[in-house]
């Protein structure tokens, strides 16, 4: 009985010991927000959430927002912390109290050993509070199964923030591939982590109308609805035959967008829509053609069809009276105080051609297409100001003069947007560079299809929206910036994902903290934090700005090339191979650039947790009887790609299928000759030459390349030729090695003539246009 006793006593002085134990302090290094706060004083111990903390609160709106937070841990711990309002204060609690001298979306959070609290003045402050406290928890709080063996510490800490720019945006173009309400919602759900904003839905466009106006049924009956060219690239579908059933499509109804909103105001963000004028607009006109220039009939585009004339009639009046149906409804279902009208790439074929057009040219004493644009888009700005809305439109409706109170989107560069913050009206920069998130975000031989351009993350992470050509006052009307992500190439919604993440989360540091707490070194760390949130979340992020890249430079001299080796974040841990295999945690690390004398294939890959962080780079060496040797070029390269410069044709660097990449070189519509010297009479018996075909940047393979060698440099001899073999509108990138062998000859000099295609070929979005030939490296063993 004796022991009995002896042993309770044991474990409950350890129970008690246990308990007393002190909990966690956290470092710096353990700590990851984004976006990074204002102002952060980190303290010892933490705070431990369990089955008896409670959230008091003192209003509806608070209420409604932890119980966000209460319902993360419900799915996650299995338990709920309870929600009450009021009563007397105690440990353990969590609190939300308003705090009236604060900014509308700003916050404090202290988080103190047995408390927490929270102060601000708005309901959005409390909601970007629970954001930052959400990323202080550990990652599995994400998670929508239940975690076991998870202590739910957050550290202790002191917490001022608030934004530096009051518009956080980002575009989902659901026209040109259609995402049905869920996927909306979703990303509502992931862009409030960020503490985005603003969400601008593009909802109308020349391959779909995606809002039900009930007014004018048939722009969703008609106008939502496309022939199926999925399976065709987005360049290449030919428009709808007569009789052919439209299949591809779909549309949102007034109780999706009602719903969309609501949620949305849940998380504080904005939806603002976008309905095209005076373009971008078959979808509509396919519905109602009597509101063309010519009365049609139009269909609904099924892809990048061009050239696209399609445009409402700026003479006819009931164009003005059908728009302003549309936008009273649009209104009525959008609380946002702008209303985006689109109004770029206005091809104004149609007006000039028009006899209503003209005259309302005449009678309004305009001068040219151009100020009927303006017209156009001052006449509904008129509208949506009666209505007590702010119109919003692309930087083209600066064009023949801006309307008087309207609100510019800057999306080609900045200059838009300059011009129109120094006449006095609001901005949202969202330039190409680097806001559009349709172009690739890593090596794009390694990346999924896109429409071109290179916006990494880092690139996003150093967006400023403010141009240092504004003054104090102009800059003043920059009300932040927005990521654009276009859905040509982007048929699903994991897709959105791989194209929104992690660049939507640089971009929310961008427009959310001040320049001097971002630092990319830091930001490099935090961001892997995140990805592990993304894991949780189950969203299917990009990885990229984990790949290595490689650079090398030649050695004439001594006949090497030096191969530095870099990855886009800062501070991860490169190893690497030069046999060809792959490599692991136990391959070399690289700490200096490689050095390579002989033919070889390099791997490199980036490590995390002892495993590879991404795919492995490979890229190939070849040292031959030609590298580093002089060339002369019979028929200069184009200006526009120079490779790596006099030596890339003998670097031995092999191009990969992005033309972009710096190892090619390219002719527009002539042809390709070469003479390499050898510097001495040199054995040889076999040439090699590399080309690209990528039919749409029109790059095409030459149809043959001939090989001629001399022992002087003037008199050459033809030993061989290779004809080409592939299909000129072959879809898909390629890489070709012409190759030939012959009888071993001692010569000095070879020579090497490509024969551009000449023009693109029949069938070709550019047909008649001259043809691209590139050739990346040329080989002599």
């Amino acid at each position: 009985m004796k022991r009995v006793l002896t042993g309770i006593i044991i474990l409950l002085c350890c129970a008690f010991i246990w308990s007393c134990k002190p909990n966690k302090t956290f470092t710096e290094s353990e700590i990851s927000i984004i976006p990074q706060v204002q102002k952060m004083t980190l303290g010892e111990s933490s705070f431990q959430f369990n089955k008896s903390t409670g959230l008091v609160v003192e209003n509806a709106d608070q209420e409604a927002i932890a119980n966000q937070l209460a319902g993360m841990f419900e799915k996650a711990a299995g338990w709920k912390p309870q929600v009450s309002a009021g009563g007397k204060e105690s440990s353990n609690q969590v609190y939300f109290k308003t705090e009236q001298a604060l900014d509308s979306e700003a916050y404090s959070l202290v988080v103190l050993k047995d408390r927490i609290e929270i102060k601000a003045a708005k309901p959005a402050g409390f909601f970007y509070a629970i954001q930052t406290l959400r990323q202080l928890l550990p990652v599995e709080i994400e998670s929508s199964q239940k975690q076991d063996k998870i202590d739910w510490l957050v550290p202790v800490v002191s917490i001022s923030d608030g934004p530096n720019f009051k518009w956080r945006g980002f575009m989902l173009d659901v026209s040109r591939h259609f995402f049905p309400k869920e996927d909306v919602l979703r990303m509502i759900d992931n862009l409030s982590l960020h503490k985005i904003n603003t969400f601008h839905l593009h909802l109308v466009d020349e391959t779909g109308w995606r809002i039900e106006i009930k007014k004018y049924p048939n722009l969703t009956e008609v106008g939502a609805w496309r022939v199926n060219r999925e399976d065709k690239p987005w360049n290449s579908r030919p428009r709808q035959e007569a009789g052919e059933k439209a299949t591809y499509g779909g549309f949102y109804t007034q109780a999706d967008i009602k719903e969309m909103v609501a949620y949305a105001q849940s998380k504080f963000v904005t939806i603002v829509p976008e309905i095209e004028m005076p373009a971008h607009i078959s979808s509509a006109l396919a519905a109602y053609p009597q509101f063309s220039c010519n009365g049609g009939p139009y269909t609904v585009l099924p892809g990048g069809v061009w050239p696209v004339t399609d445009i409402y009639c700026a003479g006819n009046d009931s164009t003005f009276l059908f728009l302003e149906d549309v936008l009273s409804e649009v209104i009525d279902l959008f609380p946002s105080k702008y209303i985006h009208v689109g109004g770029d790439e206005a091809t104004k074929t149609e007006w000039e051609k028009c006899p209503k057009c003209q005259k309302r040219i005449k009678t309004e004493g305009l001068k040219n297409v151009g100020e009927l644009q303006s017209y156009f888009i001052k006449r509904i700005e008129k509208f949506i100001n009666s209505k007590n809305r702010v119109l919003l439109g692309w930087d083209e409706i600066l064009e023949g003069g801006l309307p008087p109170k309207a609100t510019v989107m800057s999306w080609r560069g900045t200059q838009g947007g300059i011009d129109a913050a120094k006449q006095g009206h609001d901005v949202v920069m969202t330039p190409g560079t680097p806001c559009y998130f349709d172009h690739y975000q890593g090596p794009m031989d390694q990346e999924p299809l896109a429409i071109g351009g290179y916006n990494p993350l880092s690139q996003v992470y150093n967006f400023n929206p403010i141009p240092k050509e504004l003054d104090a006052e102009a800059a003043k009307h920059i009300l932040g910036g927005q990521a654009n992500l276009w859905t040509e190439y982007i048929p699903n919604f994991k897709h959105v994902e791989y194209m929104t993440f992690p660049r939507i989360a640089a971009l929310s540091e961008a427009l959310w903290s001040p320049t001097e707490v971002r630092k990319w070194d830091d930001f490099s760390r935090r961001i892997q934090m995140m990805m592990q949130r993304y894991d949780q979340m189950g969203v299917n992020y990009s990885k990229s700005a984990f790949k290595v890249t490689a650079k090398s430079q030649s050695n004439p001299e001594k006949k090497q090339l030096t191969v530095s080796l870099s990855s886009e974040l800062a501070g991860v841990e490169i190893r690497y191979t030069i046999d060809g295999s792959e490599p692991n945690a136990q391959s070399k690390v690289y700490t200096e650039p490689v050095l390579l004398d002989k033919t070889s294939t390099l791997k490199a890959v980036t490590i995390k947790n002892g495993n590879p962080a991404e795919k492995s780079l490979s890229q190939s060496f070849n040292i031959n009887k030609a590298t580093v040797k002089p060339v002369k070029y019979l028929i200069p390269f184009s200006d526009n790609y120079k490779g790596a410069g006099e030596y890339t044709l003998v670097n031995g660097v092999r191009g990969s299928t992005n033309h972009g990449d710096g190892e090619w070189q390219a002719w527009a519509g002539t042809n390709m000759e070469v003479v390499i010297d050898l510097q001495q009479a040199t054995e040889i018996r076999s040439i090699s030459a590399g080309s690209l075909q990528n039919v749409g940047a029109s790059i095409f393979f030459p149809t043959k390349m001939e090989f001629l060698i001399s022992t002087d440099g003037v008199k050459f001899e033809k030993v061989a030729e290779a004809i080409n073999d592939i299909d000129p509108l072959s879809a898909d990138k390629q890489i070709k090695a012409f190759t030939v062998t012959f009888n071993p000859t001692s010569t000095r000099f070879v020579k090497v003539v490509a024969y551009n295609l000449g023009k693109c070929p029949k069938g070709h979005v550019q047909e008649g246009k001259p043809a691209w030939l590139f050739v990346d490296e040329i080989m002599v063993e």
